[in-house]
């Protein structure tokens, strides 16, 4: 039996901590992982308010990293001992998206996640993991392809964030939107993944880096990450006019997740740039934008699902950074907490008070 964070229905605001759960033995295709830090991230709260699609009983987290337990007969990539970040996008290696090189948009293993319960509860409940994963939980069962194998220098907690947040907000600037050295680069949103977007512009070469945020309180940390100048909605005009000369910003990216985000994004962006979306909203949150300016102002609206990342690539860029000391991962960590302070967890990230939350499992 083990340690997990459970979500009975949608709309809880508070967890089922458990300590009987425990996850389905590896197939010949998956693996065992023994979780020993896991973040907790905005889409874990969008799981619990159904923003995005969960089937409960569900364990909550995606965003871990730990040690191979088990490994399945037909498991090429990893075996006992080793340490590894979880990937809650695998891919299949298959199918036109993998084949294209687009693993982030692979469904290979999307299905599963509604289909195939992870989990028992109490020996014969059957419960989900949300995204597939569920990495609030002490051990999670996956497909091989669902972890990559990191350096054992690499500490859990660093590891962890290796498994969203770092992918998702660097990925945006250096794969999705290819920042050039001398860019200009506005970031709607200063939470986690935003700063990490503002990181990964920095380690592009971006000469103005402008953090977008109403909550003053964000922006000196901002800075600290790399922002060159910061705002707030009230004073953004003004500033993309000071910074930009009133043409506005090569590539400006959305961290938040909201339709009015994107409006705001479109707004600073100049005529032929990039509003790269990475926050992910709701399926009843429209975004309107005129066919006529759709067209003639030639702007770019890019999806950042994932970063554009393949983790396989990926993470081990991210780890050559961090030595290097271009990549913060320490400074992204708020606080680091117990299994059982996720309820407290959750209310904090609510209330926008930190940036990530690790859970440290002993």
């Amino acid at each position: 039996m083990a340690r997990a964070a459970v979500l009975h229905a949608v709309g809880d605001t508070e967890l089922d901590l458990r300590d009987d759960v425990t996850a389905v033995d590896p197939g010949p295709d998956q693996v065992k992982v023994k979780i020993k830090a896991t973040g907790v991230c905005h889409s874990d709260l969008s799981t619990m308010s159904g923003v995005l699609p969960s089937v409960p009983p569900a364990v909550i987290g995606h965003e871990g990293a730990g040690v191979v337990a088990e490994v399945g007969d037909r498991v090429p990539n990893v075996q006992v001992g080793d340490h590894v970040v979880i990937n809650w996008t695998p891919d299949c290696g298959t199918c036109p998206e993998c084949l294209r090189g687009e693993p982030y948009l692979c469904m290979g293993f999307i299905g599963a996640a509604f289909s195939d319960p992870r989990f028992r509860i109490g020996g014969d409940t059957p419960a989900f993991g949300m995204a597939g994963v569920g990495t609030w939980a002490e051990e999670v069962t996956l497909p091989y392809q669902g972890v990559i194998k990191v350096a054992e220098d690499v500490p859990f907690e660093y590891a962890a964030l290796l498994g969203c947040g770092i992918p998702t907000g660097v990925g945006a600037a250096v794969n999705t939107a290819k920042v050039r050295p001398g860019s200009k680069v506005a970031v709607v949103g200063a939470g986690g993944v935003g700063l990490s977007v503002i990181q990964g512009a920095r380690i592009a070469g971006a000469a103005t880096i402008l953090a977008v945020d109403p909550n003053e309180a964000k922006h000196p940390l901002a800075k600290q990450f790399g922002a060159t100048h910061t705002a707030t909605l009230d004073d953004l005009e003004e500033t993309k006019g000071l910074l930009t000369l009133g043409q506005g910003f090569d590539h400006v990216f959305e961290v938040v997740g909201k339709s009015a985000a994107i409006t705001t994004a479109w707004g600073i962006t100049r005529r032929g740039g990039d509003v790269i979306v990475v926050g992910a909203g709701a399926a009843d949150d429209n975004w309107e934008m005129s066919a006529f300016s759709l067209l003639f102002e030639g702007k770019n609206v890019k999806a950042s699902l994932y970063g554009g990342c393949d983790l396989k690539r990926d993470v081990p860029m991210f780890v050559d950074l961090w030595r290097a000391g271009r990549l913060d991962i320490d400074g992204l960590i708020s606080r680091r907490i117990r299994f059982e302070d996720l309820n407290d967890a959750v209310r904090a990230l609510h209330q926008g008070d930190v940036i990530r939350q690790v859970v440290l499992f002993d």
